[in-house]
């Protein structure tokens, strides 16, 4: 017994190893603690630019009225935002292919998988963004253009904030699945109603024929969305080891 390195007979029988659990996994506790703390140092210091861009959001852009241009400093803090979005968005997918996909992956590690989700995410922002560049582009003027960009990676980091309770609530206290796909349902429908009003106010509140924004906003919207779903479960069920 005290020599574990001779060959001997042990006491008692092997214990069944402790499954995994979301909320004791150090890594993903780190990563949203520091997500946190980011957001809370982030808005202290810039506060100003955040109330200005809910402002700009919010009211209706007057013609010659001056617009503010984002310092470079502003911009490197919106796409922080946006790859801290994608990272929230990465690991709600990862909880919920544990629960309803598999738990056992052909790749190394777990921490491996949410970097694919997250690669996913941000492919897809990236793609959604350049789609609407392209058809803005070629329906409206350069100024709209600008106006619909800083308005997108307004929402994107909105989506970020109401989808970062579904994660905590989600992963440390045991809200069940359903639950926190209704409320991630609820969020994805407060961002779609804010990007349809946004898109109604710069590009199409002059037009008579109102039809034009359902088509303009399920061509660019809703389609990225359903094929961006579609992506997440066909690599997560490639990924799983199948027994």
């Amino acid at each position: 017994m005290f020599h574990p390195e001779l060959q001997g007979g042990r006491y008692g029988v092997a214990g069944d190893p402790v499954p995994y659990s979301v909320h004791n996994d150090n890594i993903i506790t780190s990563l949203l603690l520091a997500c946190f703390i980011f957001a809370v140092i982030a808005f202290a210091n810039a506060r100003r630019f955040i109330i200005r861009q809910a402002k700009d959001f919010i009211y209706l852009p007057h013609e010659g009225t001056t617009e503010f241009t984002e310092t470079s400093n502003e911009f490197r803090f919106q796409l922080t935002l946006v790859l801290i979005t994608s990272l929230l968005i990465a690991l709600l997918f990862y909880f919920y292919t544990l629960r309803y996909i598999g738990e056992t992956f052909v790749l190394r590690s777990q921490y491996t998988l949410i970097t694919i989700f997250m690669g996913i995410t941000v492919a897809y922002f990236l793609l959604k963004t350049g789609l609407y560049s392209v058809v803005n582009h070629v329906f409206f003027d350069g100024k709209r253009n600008q106006q619909w960009i800083k308005a997108l990676l307004f929402i994107i980091s909105v989506e970020g904030v109401l989808v970062f309770p579904a994660v905590v609530f989600g992963a440390y206290f045991e809200l069940d699945t359903e639950s926190v796909m209704y409320y991630v349902i609820f969020a994805v429908i407060i961002v779609k109603m804010m990007t349809i009003y946004k898109c109604y106010i710069i590009f199409f509140r002059r037009n008579v024929v109102h039809l034009q924004i359902i088509l303009y906003f399920c061509t660019l919207e809703m389609i990225p969305l359903l094929v961006y779903w579609d992506v997440l479960v066909i690599t997560a069920n490639n990924l799983k080891i199948n027994f």
